[in-house]
């Protein structure tokens, strides 16, 4: 491809029209410089940059379907077949490296007008060391339908892949992204959303394993009464680098959207890994005819030791006065010595005093995955991770 097509990459009407290909080689490779990279340890992805990666398989991906499940249909779909890539294209060159490494998509449907309470869960399981796997993945929801999905990544290795989320007319989607990597993995994934009129989708994400985890939603509305909440939990320790990269675009009338991530951030004591890091950057686009638009972002951050670092970057980008509202914030900040002396003066210990604290920041998260198990098993997650800090700090 001609270098002029190449610079289309980068950022040039608003965040909403970045280039997009399903050809790696229509990108140049990522560049410090370049904004949607600047954050990226580069040199850290294992090749899914520069095209080094290690040997390249199939993800390791199982779907299970909940016993008297209505409607749920699965198979697996070659890249051609036209239920794939109605989000659009990926934005940057790892998702198209792993469109054009991928052998075929995933396609998980849930029928018209079917309800479904349980979770389908979608497994992915890492390669391993040394091994590189590349995967597509459809979830549909027709119009009337209603529908919960658990995304869940384990293991360890290297994974790129593309998520597309088809959420048709007067339909719900409830899916949580659950990034329960080894601390060894690395993993980068563009998430795609397309709601219909009257759709809802409810997005949730929660990092606390891997070395390296990228992930990008974006949510396009094409009709009007639209709702989108995206909300996100993560912890980082030491060694471990999170990236949040989401854009909510409002293109067409009245639809709403709600953004919530929270995270913390730890240093292990001794360690002579690299720092922890974590990074928010949210995205939301009023185009000129989305009038009657209503939309909030916010990022909070808890900083719970010297030695990490979080960047919280939120946009908000207004092309029409015609709106209900439109409002962002973002804070990093230290854990509050404050709230922690007050629980030990009415006879709390300090580990605990601590656990409420950081539990109770995650909450308001964590309180909204309408899945019993899941809420508990983050809870106790957030729980494990403030006990590996006590220990560490126990031991030096």
């Amino acid at each position: 491809m001609t270098s002029a097509l190449k610079q289309n990459s980068t950022v040039h009407n608003t965040k909403g029209d970045l280039f997009r290909s399903f050809d790696v080689a229509d990108f140049a490779e990522p560049h410090f410089k370049d904004e949607v990279w600047r954050f990226m340890p580069l040199r850290r992805l294992r090749g899914l940059g520069d095209g080094s990666f290690a040997p390249a398989t199939t993800p390791d991906v199982t779907i299970t379907v909940p016993e008297g499940a209505q409607g749920v249909t699965t198979d697996v779909l070659p890249l051609d077949d036209p239920r794939v890539g109605r989000t659009g294209a990926p934005i940057d060159r790892v998702g198209a490296q792993a469109f054009t490494a991928a052998q075929a998509a995933r396609f998980v449907s849930f029928a018209k007008d079917s309800v479904n309470a349980e979770p389908v869960l979608v497994s992915v399981k890492g390669r391993g060391e040394g091994v590189t796997s590349f995967g597509h993945l459809v979830i549909e929801v027709e119009a009337g339908a209603d529908a919960v999905v658990d995304l869940r990544y384990t293991g360890s290795g290297t994974h790129a892949d593309n998520v597309e989320f088809v959420i048709g007319h007067n339909a719900k989607l409830t899916v949580i992204v659950d990034a329960s990597w080894a601390d060894d993995a690395v993993h980068l994934s563009g998430q795609q959303a397309v709601l219909g009129r009257d759709a809802t989708l409810r997005h949730t994400t929660a990092v606390f394993g891997g070395e390296i985890v990228r992930l990008v939603p974006r949510v396009q509305f094409t009709a009007p009464g639209g709702d989108a909440e995206l909300l996100g939990v993560y912890f980082a320790d030491d060694g471990q680098f999170f990236e949040q990269r989401l854009l909510v675009d409002h293109s067409v009338p009245n639809c709403r959207s709600n953004v919530l991530y929270k995270g913390a951030l730890q240093a292990i004591p001794g360690s002579d890994k690299p720092d922890a890091h974590t990074v928010w950057v949210g995205d939301v686009l009023i185009r000129h005819d989305a009038q009657g638009t209503d939309t909030y972002e916010a990022n909070r951050n808890l900083v719970l030791t010297e030695g990490a670092r979080a960047d919280a970057v939120p946009n908000l980008e207004i092309e029409t006065g015609e709106i209900v509202g439109a409002g962002h914030a973002a804070t990093v900040g230290r854990f509050d010595d404050e709230q922690e002396f007050y629980l030990m003066s009415r006879g709390i210990p300090p580990e605990e005093a601590r656990r409420l604290i950081v539990r109770g920041f995650f909450s308001e998260v964590i309180g909204r995955i309408p899945v019993e198990s899941i809420r508990e098993e983050l809870e106790n997650r957030v729980s494990a991770e403030l006990e590996t800090l006590r220990a560490q700090q126990a031991t030096n």
